[in-house]
C-alpha cells in the first residue's frame, strides 16, 4: 500500500494559497482608482451691486453658513436696496472661510471652471427694467444680461447688468442660484441641470 506523506500536502496547499494570494493582489492592483468627488464648500456669499454711474455708489448683500458642511445652509443677512431707474454691475465675493487662516476663494475656482458653472436668476416680474420680466430659473432662454463667457461662448454669469424700474417697490425678491454643470453645460441647459451649489433668495427694495 503506498501511504501519502502529510507534510507533502500540507506544501502543496501552502503552494496554493500562496497563488490566490497573489492573484488576489494582482486583480487589486490592476483595478481602476475611485474618482473623487471634491464637494465645494460654501461659507460666505456676498452679492456687490455696482452704480454704473457712480463707483462710490455700492450695495451689498450677503449670506453665510458658519458651519460649512454642517446641518445649516446658508443664511441671509440683508436685503437688497436698490435706487429706482438705475444701471448697476452685480458681482460676487464667494469663499470658503471654514479655516480662517487658510481663507478660499471659490469665486477663482468658478472662473477657471467656467466651462461648468453657470448663475440663474429670479425676481419678481418686471422689478427690472432691463432685463425685463421675471427672470431664468423657470426658462433658460428668457433675458439675462451676462457680461461674461466661458470658452465655448456660452454665459457664465460671474458679471451681469442690472437697470431698475422706475417705479418705487418694497418686499420684493430676487433670487441667485449657482449650477454646476460638469460634461452638461450647452447653451440651452437650465437651472435645473447639473448640480445646484447653492440658491439665495433675497428680499429686494427699489427706493
Amino acid at each position: 500500500m503506498k501511504t501519502m506523506n502529510p507534510f507533502k500536502n500540507l506544501h502543496l496547499l501552502a503552494i496554493l494559497f500562496s497563488a490566490i494570494t497573489i492573484v488576489g493582489c494582482s486583480n487589486d492592483d490592476d483595478a481602476a482608482p475611485q474618482v473623487e468627488n471634491v464637494v465645494e464648500v460654501f461659507t460666505d456669499v456676498t452679492l456687490t451691486f455696482t452704480n454704473t454711474a457712480d463707483a462710490s455708489d455700492v450695495v451689498s448683500a450677503s449670506a453665510q453658513d458658519p458651519d460649512g458642511t454642517g446641518i445649516q445652509e446658508l443664511q441671509i443677512l440683508d436685503a437688497i436696496t436698490l435706487a429706482p431707474d438705475t444701471e448697476y454691475i452685480l458681482t460676487y465675493e464667494i469663499l470658503n472661510a471654514l479655516n480662517p487662516a487658510d481663507i478660499e476663494n471659490i469665486g477663482n475656482e468658478i472662473l477657471e471652471e467656467d466651462n461648468e458653472h453657470q448663475f440663474f436668476f429670479s425676481f419678481t416680474e418686471d422689478v427690472f427694467a432691463n432685463p425685463t420680466g421675471n427672470g431664468n430659473i423657470d426658462t433658460a432662454a428668457d433675458p439675462i444680461n451676462y457680461n461674461d463667457q466661458d470658452e465655448n461662448g456660452n454665459p457664465v454669469g460671474l458679471s451681469s447688468t442690472w437697470t431698475t424700474s422706475s417705479a418705487t417697490s418694497s418686499g420684493e425678491s430676487f433670487t441667485v442660484r449657482l449650477q454646476h454643470q460638469p460634461d452638461v453645460k450647452t447653451a440651452t441647459s437650465g437651472s435645473n441641470d447639473g448640480d445646484t451649489d447653492f440658491t439665495l433668495t433675497f428680499v429686494l427694495n427699489i427706493q
